[in-house]
């Protein structure tokens, strides 16, 4: 009975974590759809993913505290119970607003659930099979992130979107069940106590960072309110800062940024995040609102990304420290995400999807190279008593990373696609250029409340600055992917790494 009991606590998390994280991807085809149903102007698209990614950041740290404390179990389960009724709501949204604010409690019932997931299945095997388990896991993480566009896509264009996020309550509620069953409770008293002004400063400070890059243009970057946030998010993040270094038992702990390598995968992770992935947004308005792909086809044009970083990441787990040196494999694998992002850039008004193609098999190397090694050097470099807490700081790097991309990111484009749009325009009269509808693709209402002999000349405009749009924001992705391959070749040392002691869980897999 105990054998069956391991198996259904791997299978429990491995489904819980699978669905938590096929919403970050799966999320990003169906965007177009939801904006057409609801109405969604570019900012309410840009909040659909950065809320979740914010309140998955925000409270990882904290429920990890809570979870040593009450019951990793009960905590578990909460999070199931959270996620599946914020889905729900999801799926039933009928304005953008309620949709964002449903994807906010999304993301702590995912919070609840992936901080738990690495010590429930610590908990129920023994040593010697939990590199085998820890394996399982990893595979998860990488199937949801292999097979999330394709899902989505199919989802969306077979029954809609709202089922992308309908089909989480009926597994949720199994998966509670089967907890209740089948999962042991674990606890550790000793592990300290919830760290409350830690977590209020850092979640404030990032809403009020992502909420003034994510308003800025249309507020305006001098305003008072947007000001204000700026200088709200900072003050706040310095005394998060003054607050973890005071305390005896913080949540972040701050000392292990003395350790380099730690430090190297810290900014390796949000990188990564903060260019690559938060380019998954721009990419789908672009290959379906203007290139005119319906979500299967545009999830099926993003395998070539997802599955070879899939494929890749295994044999970079074999190679990792024993074969070629860890450093090596992040900063090459940043390296490879940096030149991809560069070899999808050069569109123009007349690019088909095709151009994409160099640019998505190079970055799928990348990312398949650079997640085990990080995976392994988040938990490698530190004792085995820290971890836990190392791991968490990796993801929420990562959680981050993806968050203040897309917002920063999203301010430039947006600003840009407007401002290229009219330039292309060269000055014609009596064209109104709508610079939210312009940033999200959706032009067919202006080109309909056009005269039938201004449309042409206005679509190719809205082309021409549509693509010099992505030209910019993909650079400066590409820049930020190369500032994280210099980290990973310049911090990362064989020699920080410490020898786990017998017993000690394995290296935690890092979400994408």
């Amino acid at each position: 009975m105990e054998s069956n009991t391991k198996w259904w606590t791997l299978g429990v998390v491995c489904i819980a974590v699978f669905m938590l994280l096929l919403d970050v991807t799966v999320v990003n085809v169906a965007l177009p759809d939801i904006q057409k149903d609801l109405g969604s102007s570019f900012s309410d698209l840009q909040w659909v993913v950065d809320a979740y990614a914010l309140t998955l950041a925000a409270f990882l740290l904290t429920f990890g505290s809570l979870a040593d404390l009450v019951g990793r179990r009960l905590v578990f389960v909460l999070g199931l119970g959270v996620f599946s009724a914020a889905s729900l709501t999801c799926g039933l949204s009928t304005t953008p607003l309620m949709l964002n604010l449903a994807r906010a409690v999304q993301g702590v019932g995912g919070a609840c659930m992936y901080a738990c997931s690495l010590a429930l299945i610590a908990g129920a095997f023994p040593p010697r099979e939990r590199a085998t388990a820890f394996g399982v896991f990893g595979g998860t993480i990488g199937a949801a992130v292999a097979v999330g566009p394709l899902i989505g896509g199919a989802i969306t264009q077979g029954i809609g979107w709202e089922w992308v996020f309908f089909i989480n309550v009926p597994i949720g509620v199994g998966a509670i069940l089967a907890s209740f069953r089948f999962v042991g409770e674990s606890r550790d008293p000793r592990s300290g106590h919830i760290d409350i002004t830690g977590f209020a400063t850092f979640s404030t400070a990032l809403f009020l960072l992502v909420f003034a890059l994510v308003r800025g243009n249309a507020e305006g970057w001098g305003s008072p309110l947007i000001v204000t946030f700026l200088i709200a998010a900072a003050v706040l993040l310095v005394a998060f800062v003054a607050i973890e270094w005071r305390s005896r038992d913080p949540m972040f702990d701050l000392q292990l940024f003395r350790n380099r390598s730690f430090t190297g995968a810290a900014i390796v992770g949000w990188t990564l995040s903060a260019s690559m992935f938060s380019m998954f947004l721009y990419l789908t308005l672009y290959i379906q609102n203007v290139l005119g792909y319906s979500p299967l086809e545009a999830g099926v044009r993003f395998l070539p990304t997802t599955l070879l970083s899939f494929f890749v990441a295994p044999i970079a787990g074999r190679l990792a420290g024993r074969v070629i040196p860890i450093r090596v494999l992040l900063g090459v694998g940043m390296l490879f995400v940096s030149v991809g992002m560069l070899l999808q850039a050069g569109l123009n008004a007349h690019s088909h999807w095709t151009h994409f193609l160099p640019g998505f098999i190079c970055g799928g190397f990348g990312v398949g190279m650079i997640n085990p090694p990080l995976a392994t050097t988040q938990v490698g470099v530190v004792p085995p008593q820290r971890s836990g807490m190392a791991s968490g700081i990796g993801n929420t790097f990562r959680q981050v990373g993806i968050a203040t991309g897309i917002a920063g990111l999203g301010a430039i484009f947006q600003h840009a696609v407007a401002t290229k749009t009219v330039a292309a325009l060269h000055g014609a009269t009596g064209l109104h250029v709508p610079g939210s509808r312009l940033s999200s693709g959706q032009v067919a209402p202006v080109l309909h409340a056009l005269p039938a002999a201004q449309r042409p000349r206005f679509a190719e405009a809205f082309h021409t600055g549509f693509a010099g749009a992505m030209n910019e924001v993909l650079v400066i992705a590409a820049i930020v992917a190369f500032v994280g391959a210099l980290a990973g070749f310049a911090l990362v040392r064989a020699e920080d790494f410490v020898h786990a002691e017998a017993g000690a869980p394995a290296a935690e897999p890092v979400a994408a």
